[in-house]
């Protein structure tokens, strides 16, 4: 049988911008901590760890392109489609999995400074591209037309880079508690902060209590097979309770350890993180405050123009992007840790009620899916509504990377710039102004794309002032900050994939350079 298209309806590949969106993003880095290396502001090993994030980014999109091609290939050349569920790719997936634990526990078990530990770091680095072409086999297995080639590229490409990161932190910590049995003492990568291990850990424990909770329902499911159909009258509440059993167990018991681990917190995780928050009770529970108003009322005012306003779905859902922009503005000017720990936390409610709402667990699943589905447009779909976890992950994601070093005062604001003032007039004005348009087909607008770039040049002039007045800064140069606005509006302009995941990410790269 032929497998399911994997490309989401009215999209392009997108696979060249795919490819090079976190290579460039890595170089990009590379760059800007080459001058902090310059003025003795990081040490040697910051500017290695980024190098190493940099050669294993590239060789996951690399292998990821290699693949493809592949495929393409075979699908010219043969009359039958390539199956993503074939024994082939069971064999591949095993294969890889094991060779990357073995790889990684040896490249990072071994002193450094020698061959076998550059041989080894190197098959390291080439795991992570066999983990990339079997991951994007089973994204686009599972979710079907939910995203083009190049957004499941970008995503493959980040999710490996990233566990890949964690798995090796975590061998180099044990390597470390192990040095009195005979083992080398090692370091990798960079420092984490306490906010970074708890996020990382929480994204570690969504993943496994999805993992435990399959497991332990088809435990149940096959008991229950051999029961009469009288004792299976409860299947939903046992499935709910199973589902929020295993979360909670992931969450509360297993993660922390890994957290407590990995980092030296003095206390609970979970106490460390309240405890944190309160510190200063009255800016951040202020700002928690503010928060939630903001939310309530945007909410519940745009889900119901929503349901009885004729105006375009995509119109209501760039006022989220004003929104974003009213909430994460001034955390980021005076409480940029507390808005780096409340986007995790975020990242987190969002990730729990989408796997509520894809198993329909009960009781809220039906009601979750009901109410996200009145702020879906073209590129969601009923299997998997992704547009509220790239406008989150756009914004915070150059908050998240400016955390370290950073000597570009808007590169935080990346993705609120872009996406909050750029993205949203673009629209707007293009909506109701344009009539020169890009290409025949597409319906992006020369005027929504100017008014988009004059917008977040205005808002620069207006927001550099402010970020000098707060504290200290370094330069922007303007004329590298009128390239950087160009290039990602055009890109806007130009692109028909989802502009949430790219444009924060490349206007980042482009303003750090």
């Amino acid at each position: 049988m032929a497998p399911p298209n994997p490309l989401r309806p009215g999209a392009s590949s997108g696979i060249l911008l795919g490819a090079v969106t976190l290579p460039g993003l890595a170089v990009s880095k590379l760059i800007q901590l080459s001058r902090a290396l310059l003025v003795n502001e990081i040490g040697t090993k910051d500017f290695e760890f980024i190098r190493l994030q940099y050669w294993a980014t590239s060789t996951s999109c690399l292998c990821v392109l290699v693949f493809l091609c592949f495929i393409f290939l075979h699908e010219f050349n043969n009359t039958k489609s390539v199956s993503f569920n074939s024994s082939w790719n069971t064999k591949f997936s095993i294969s890889s999995v094991a060779l990357f634990a073995a790889l990684c526990c040896l490249s990072f078990a071994v002193k450094p400074s020698n061959g076998p530990y550059m041989a080894l770091t190197l098959f390291w680095i080439v795991c992570h591209g066999l983990a990339a072409v079997k991951f994007i086999q089973h994204v686009l297995h599972t979710f079907p037309a939910c995203a083009s080639f190049g957004e499941a590229l970008l995503v493959t490409a980040g999710f490996v880079v990233y566990f890949g990161d964690m798995f090796a932190f975590t061998i180099a910590k044990i390597s470390n508690h192990l040095v009195s049995y005979g083992l080398y003492s090692i370091t990798y990568g960079v420092q984490r902060s306490k906010i970074s291990i708890i996020i990382q850990g929480m994204l570690l424990g969504l993943l496994l209590s999805g993992m435990l909770f399959k497991f332990i329902f088809k435990k149940w499911e096959f008991y229950m097979s051999s029961q009469k159909s009288e004792a299976r009258g409860h299947h939903e509440p046992i499935r709910s309770v199973i589902f929020y059993g295993s979360l909670s167990f992931i969450l509360l018991a297993v993660v922390p350890l890994w957290m407590q681990f990995v980092q030296d917190f003095p206390v609970h995780p979970f106490l460390w993180v309240l405890k944190f928050v309160f510190s200063e009770p009255h800016k951040r529970l202020s700002l928690c405050v503010y928060w939630v108003g903001v939310i309530f009322v945007s909410v519940l005012r745009f889900y119901n123009i929503s349901k009885n306003s004729k105006i375009e779905r995509i119109l209501l859902r760039k006022y989220y992007h004003l929104v974003a922009v009213l909430m994460f503005v001034p955390a980021l000017i005076f409480q940029p840790s507390f808005l780096n720990l409340a986007f995790g936390a975020a990242l987190g409610v969002f990730l729990v009620l989408e796997i509520i709402r894809v198993w329909r667990i009960w009781p809220l699943g039906s009601i979750v899916h009901q109410f996200m589905s009145a702020f879906t447009d073209h590129r969601d779909s009923d299997l998997l509504i992704v547009s509220h976890f790239s406008l989150l992950l756009g914004c915070a994601l150059p908050i998240w990377m400016s955390s370290e070093f950073n000597d570009r005062p808007l590169a935080p604001f990346a993705g609120i710039l872009s996406l909050g003032i750029g993205d949203t007039m673009a629209s707007m004005v293009g909506y109701k102004y344009g009539v020169l348009r890009w290409s025949k087909t597409g319906k992006k607008t020369i005027e929504g794309t100017a008014a988009g770039i004059t917008s977040v040049l205005a808002a620069c002039s207006a927001l550099l002032p402010l970020l000098a007045a707060t504290g200290p800064m370094f330069t922007q140069h303007w004329l590298s900050l009128l390239f950087a606005v160009t290039v990602s509006g055009l890109l806007e302009a130009y692109t028909a994939q989802l502009d949430n995941a790219f444009i924060p990410l490349v206007f980042y790269s482009l303003l750090c350079l």
